[in-house]
């Protein structure tokens, strides 16, 4: 079977880039974004602020989580690297730093939806809860394919991972 640069099984049928960031680091930096916006997102939901408060604390989140995050790894470089950072490891530090922001802010879009009263707050938890647990179990069954897992194992996999965060989501449930 031939395989892709991501270490993909071949397939003309994906699209380029998803094998690329399959096979790249920011598949781990995006599943750290996610679970930290799903631990605010149910931090926030029993006694929630307004919808464009929940909003804007993701979006404050994934902001100061990126920043500390760029700091820490152009820090830690810089001392592994004394004579300067390299352009190109500075683009891959911006390109995970993003891609973990992203993650933490993505359910902010169900918040300000909530906030143009499109949806109702409850929806929006809802939808910022299961998209969150439905990523990370995507990415669970994706790698779990990358490291040359069957369908079967890598759906095990997936379901291993989902099953720990909907416990997540059921003890917070419980607590409060």
């Amino acid at each position: 079977m031939t395989r892709t640069d991501a270490g993909l099984p071949a397939d003309r049928t994906r699209p380029r880039w998803i094998e690329t960031h399959l096979g790249s680091n920011q598949v781990s930096r995006v599943i750290y974004g996610a679970i930290i916006g799903l631990a605010l997102v149910l931090a926030l939901q029993h006694h929630p602020p307004e919808a464009g408060a929940v909003a804007g604390a993701l979006v404050a989140t994934a902001v100061a989580v990126g920043l500390a995050e760029l700091y820490s790894e152009l820090v830690g470089a810089g001392t592994r690297a004394p004579s300067g950072l390299d352009r190109t490891l500075v683009a891959h530090t911006l390109a995970d730093v993003l891609a973990v922001a992203l993650a933490i802010a993505f359910p902010a879009v169900f918040f300000l939806m909530a906030s143009a009263g499109w949806i109702e707050l409850n929806t929006a938890f809802r939808l910022a809860k299961w998209t969150g647990l439905g990523l990370i179990g995507f990415y669970g069954f994706c790698g779990a394919r990358l490291s040359g897992r069957s369908w079967v194992g890598s759906a095990a996999n997936a379901a291993v991972v989902v099953a720990i965060g909907a416990l997540l989501i059921a003890l917070k449930a419980l607590v409060h």
